[in-house]
């Protein structure tokens, strides 16, 4: 299903396994396809706009052990962002913190949707009834300051998301508190909006998940994703266990 192939909405690292952790990263990537032109200068797909900094490689350090599966964003937010409904305008963006991308301009919306969003939904789908896992670990980054509200600052290291379950993160929270981190309940974003993940593949099906948003200056670089590697594997397994 993910053999490299460039225009792919998705990429598997692991091997996906019934009663396993499943790891969600849909904005994996800063991946444009070559015949895709968005408008923007290069260097801005480096940053927070085009992907969540360092949850692909957090990820595939996490799937390098048994049981442990990462299904990956292969293609910029920027591109199509898949944590959108395909109704919603931010599904392809015109505008991102305050950047217009131009390539996104008066497009083909229903075709770019069909490319990637359709197609990585359904394959998550696929994925969740052939090789149901006993918890799924949806990660994303934020970045501590917003270049469309310099005057606010997000100082808390990670955020617990949810929308209806609140299961998988009342779980979590003493256990990353207790490794001394400033936890955001429903922050920076809450669970209720930016839901189209969870809504579709877990709380409509009852699916138990945790979803997670690390900062992203704390995995950012190498010592940083072995960190967070070490620390979300054990949290997922102990959330795992509690919920069973």
């Amino acid at each position: 299903m993910f053999d490299g192939d460039t225009d792919r909405a998705a990429r598997l690292v692991g091997t996906p396994r019934f009663g396993g952790l499943l790891i969600v990263a849909d904005h994996a990537s800063n991946r444009v396809p070559d015949d895709i032109d968005l408008g923007i200068d290069a260097g801005l797909m480096r940053e927070h706009i085009a992907y969540d900094i360092g949850v692909a490689a957090v990820a595939e350090r996490m799937a390098r052990k048994d049981g442990i599966a990462a299904f990956l964003g292969n293609v910029s937010r920027l591109v199509c962002d898949t944590n959108r409904h395909a109704d919603d305008p931010a599904a392809i963006p015109e505008r991102s913190d305050g950047r217009t991308i131009p390539g996104n301009v008066g497009i083909d919306r229903e075709a770019r949707l069909s490319r990637f969003h359709a197609p990585w939904h359904e394959a998550l789908d696929r994925m969740l009834a052939e090789h149901p896992p006993m918890l799924t670990l949806i990660l994303h980054s934020f970045t501590p300051q917003l270049a469309s509200d310099p005057d606010s600052s997000r100082p808390w290291q990670c955020g617990l998301l949810y929308d209806r379950d609140a299961r998988g993160a009342r779980l979590a929270q003493p256990l990353l508190e207790a490794d001394g981190l400033h936890v955001g309940d429903q922050l920076p974003y809450s669970g209720k909006d930016y839901n189209a993940v969870i809504a579709r593949h877990f709380e409509n099906e009852g699916r138990p998940y945790l979803y997670l948003e690390i900062r992203q200056d704390l995995i950012a670089d190498a010592p940083g994703h072995d960190e967070w590697a070490t620390r979300l594997s054990r949290i997922c397994n102990e959330v795992a266990l509690s919920l069973t």
